[in-house]
């Protein structure tokens, strides 16, 4: 099982520190903790998506104050639990993979 590393402050000087090495799958929260979006990115992109989504007027996530971070093996292993994740907590912005 994959184990997300502890609640966050979601800026650009913690993001730089997250490691790159593996693909990831990232949870957003808000200050009180509840989920705002879950996504993946692949080694070497773990720190571009989460700046993406704090700089880029398409993609920033309103609210967001905390980021969890847990590393995956592979991709394909980032994807499922994505989906898994996306399902049982039901985030605000995440439209696919809730049904």
């Amino acid at each position: 099982m994959n184990k997300f590393t502890n609640a966050k402050r979601y800026t650009k000087s913690v993001v730089k520190n997250i490691p790159n090495d593996k693909p990831a799958v990232y949870r957003i929260q808000n200050n009180s903790g509840k989920e705002l979006y879950i996504g993946i990115a692949k080694r070497g992109r773990v720190q571009d998506r989460l700046i993406e989504h704090l700089e880029i007027k398409k993609e920033k996530i309103d609210g967001a104050a905390k980021i969890r971070i847990a590393q995956v093996e592979n991709l394909e292993k980032a994807k499922k639990f994505e989906k898994a994740l996306i399902k049982k907590l039901d985030p605000v912005f995440n439209e696919v993979h809730k049904e």
